[in-house]
């Protein structure tokens, strides 16, 4: 069965709601709806009540080309109250013998999130990019691996608030 994705992309001149099928690993379009953009300027939201309609009707548009009623949706939002960051973060590895847990990868990433973020910005995403496990790098995955030392480069995705 395939897996439905929906995708929603804000922007200054215009709002794209967007279904996808995956199946096998190919991405098939099956829903499309694009309104002008309402209460967006350079890629903020300035007046949440126009966004928030021109978004329904992108996605309703959406739904019936696609014949899907979603809930969930990957949103895309651009614009210079965005900023991002690399980093790296350290964890040590549970000595419980079960090598790298979700725990071990959860407080790598705490670690490379402690930046100092202003007080008018908001953390919104930290994305694993790679990982190392004592030093071996090129690790996709951690989970499983045994060692002492877990390290991880992320991306920080900040918002202004």
């Amino acid at each position: 069965m395939a897996e439905v994705i929906f995708g929603i992309d804000i922007g200054t001149t215009k709002i794209c709601a967007v279904v996808g099928e995956v199946w096998q690993g190919q991405l098939r379009i099956i829903g499309l709806g694009i309104v002008p953009s309402k209460g967006v300027r350079k890629g903020m939201i300035v007046n949440a009540a126009e966004a928030s309609a021109a978004i329904a009707k992108a996605v309703e548009k959406a739904e019936q080309t696609s014949g899907y009623d979603l809930s969930q949706a990957y949103i895309n939002v651009a614009g210079e109250h965005i900023a991002c960051y690399n980093n790296a973060g350290v964890s040590a590895i549970n000595r419980n013998g079960s090598g790298v847990t979700v725990e071990d990868v959860g407080r790598a990433l705490d670690a490379a999130q402690a930046i100092p973020v202003p007080r008018n910005r908001q953390v919104l995403h930290v994305i694993p990019q790679n990982f190392k496990v004592d030093n071996q790098g090129g690790v996709l995955s951690p989970l499983g691996m045994h060692g002492a030392r877990l390290e991880v480069d992320a991306h920080i995705v900040t918002a202004a608030t």
